[in-house]
């Protein structure tokens, strides 16, 4: 039986983190370079990346930046081609990129509506094509993780669009991880509750907050680094049967009705 350390280390991997120039797969990022994985920070905007590449550096871990628009077959192919340049290939996908809105729904432009589907469902659809491509082709055992949310599994007030493009991500993560799953590429979607986070700052209004709180058993929002031990667990050896599998981190919302 493998050890506990085994079972959590990512020692000899790398994980190409789309979105990992945020805050929340930043912190997942810092995560995976502790555990021995060299981390790909994967994004639009080189001076995000920079702190958290210090800091990742600082703590002795390995990690570098790569620009890429998540929304373009072609960028996406270019930064595989990249990342096997530089790092051999890898094993860990996480799709983490997303843009919100609190638009009213009879008010929401075709802009806004293909701004958002772009990014939150076409980017993950693309990533997986390119990605799974390559892990299926050369049998690699890999992990793809796409970030979720709360309201791909309940309806959730005010954002529209942003609902409906995390509930195709739930279920393209469930419906690869079928087709997927005999080659031993494992697909599993990580679900966030609450957490203050760049893309839903300006939906977080006092009325909101408290309207979360109150369905909120633990009663606060998550933290960044509260994500992590998902992450880290559905990355690595430990969840090596763990598939279609939507892990909630929301303290407690989900099992509350009133």
């Amino acid at each position: 039986m493998s050890s506990i350390f085994e079972l959590f280390s990512l020692q000899g991997k790398t994980a190409v983190i789309i979105g990992g120039t945020g805050e929340l797969c930043g912190a997942i990022a810092e995560g995976y370079a502790s555990a021995g994985a060299e981390v790909v920070l994967v994004g639009r905007d080189q001076s995000k990346a920079d702190k958290r590449l210090e800091t990742i550096q600082a703590a002795g871990g390995r990690a570098y930046f790569l620009s890429a628009d998540a929304s373009r077959k072609a960028d996406l192919q270019i930064l595989l081609d990249q990342v096997q340049e530089r790092s051999g290939g890898c094993q860990i996908l996480i799709n983490g990129a997303g843009v919100n809105s609190a638009t009213p729904f009879l008010d929401i432009p075709e802009e806004e509506y293909d701004r958002i589907m772009n990014i939150n469902t076409k980017g993950v659809f693309l990533a997986c094509q390119v990605f799974g491509k390559y892990f299926v082709e050369n049998k690699i055992p890999a992990s793809i993780i796409n970030l979720g949310s709360m309201s791909g599994l309940l309806p959730l007030s005010r954002v529209f669009t942003y609902s409906m493009s995390k509930g195709a991500v739930h279920n393209l993560s469930k419906n690869l991880a079928r087709e997927w799953a005999p080659l031993g590429i494992r697909v599993n979607t990580l679900v966030p509750g609450f957490f203050p986070a760049e893309q839903n700052k300006k939906v977080l209004t006092p009325d909101r907050v408290a309207k979360i709180m109150g369905h909120t058993p633990m009663n606060r929002f998550g933290e960044a680094k509260e994500l992590v031990a998902a992450a880290l667990l559905l990355a690595g050896a430990g969840s090596s049967f763990i598939t279609g599998h939507e892990m909630v981190v929301d303290g407690g919302y989900s099992s509350q009705t009133i």
